[in-house]
């Protein structure tokens, strides 16, 4: 009897061996990854964060997701989470499949270097560094003939030594999958003035914008003449004294009609300024977007 007793007791603790064995290999195959960002707004619908891990020097999806409520929890590969050596977070199209899928957009809006357990991750080397950014702008309207609407037009150039012109942003040259795009809040609505690349160019829209007058594109540099048509429930031309000017960065391809949560440059019109002549902005409310990893 003794000896039935042993051998029972040694088969039920072999099968407790083997379960335990069984739960501790499951529990090793994958870890947590908790994301926690600051600043982050929620895409258009056709949109999604996706989060990367880069190991060997490629990248590993950690998933996709939509909601900016943080910290959040990613369960992944463990050897990938212990040899990663960078987080990258990028801006994709939703329902993204084939080879597309597999590698980061050229939106890619934050990254950091993992330092043991955590990476601090920031906008600001992989978008762009605002932090010496400065900018000027003169309200004129130079599309049309009409001098008595000077107030309709925002351009963002510097016309202190008229009749030379020179850029009036200061802008860092931003990597691939972005833009910038200026902006005048009117009623509440941003409406754009255009998307650029270069301070000292004409931006995107010089010679498509509907609200240009007719004798032509104005200066090579970005802005905009209110000056046709209709926009945030206001026929133009209008006064744009007392309206916010904005400068953004935009991911390219475009996730929204809105301004995206990087806004490196603002500015409210003063009641009292004068047409033709030079206005400085100020710093605007979001030049970096910073968060942490842990693994």
């Amino acid at each position: 009897m003794k000896k039935v007793l042993n051998l029972a007791t040694a088969f039920v603790i072999a099968i407790l061996f083997v379960a335990c064995n069984d739960d501790n290999n499951t529990a090793a195959t994958t870890g947590d990854l908790t994301i926690d960002l600051t600043g982050l707004e929620e895409l258009g619908s056709d949109y999604v964060y996706e989060g990367w891990l880069i190991v060997d020097g490629n990248p590993v999806s950690t998933g996709t997701f939509t909601s900016v409520s943080f910290p959040q929890t990613y369960t992944v590969d463990i050897n990938d989470l212990q040899t990663a050596t960078k987080f990258v977070l990028s801006i994709e199209p939703a329902g993204e499949t084939g080879a597309a899928a597999l590698a980061p957009a050229a939106t890619k809006i934050l990254a950091g270097d993992f330092s043991g357990s955590s990476a601090n991750v920031s906008s600001t080397g992989i978008v762009g560094d605002f932090s010496n950014s400065w900018g000027k702008y003169i309200l004129a309207t130079p599309t049309d003939t009409d001098d008595t609407n000077e107030a309709s037009g925002v351009w963002f150039l510097d016309n202190s030594n008229a009749p030379t012109l020179a850029a009036g942003l200061s802008l860092p040259t931003l990597t691939d999958g972005w833009k910038y795009e200026g902006w005048v809040v009117i009623n509440g609505t941003p409406v754009s003035t255009g998307t650029f690349t270069a301070v000292n160019a004409a931006d995107d829209n010089a010679a498509t914008s509907p609200y240009k007058g007719t004798t032509g594109n104005g200066p090579g540099y970005p802005g905009e003449d209110y000056v046709m048509g209709t926009a945030a429930g206001v026929n133009f031309p209008t006064d744009l004294k007392g309206a916010t000017v904005v400068i953004s960065v935009e991911p390219s391809p475009d996730n929204s009609a809105a301004p995206f949560t990087l806004k490196p440059l603002a500015h409210v019109v003063p009641t009292n300024a004068m047409n033709h002549t030079v206005i400085n902005m100020e710093a605007g409310p979001n030049k970096v977007l910073t968060g942490s990893v842990t693994r």
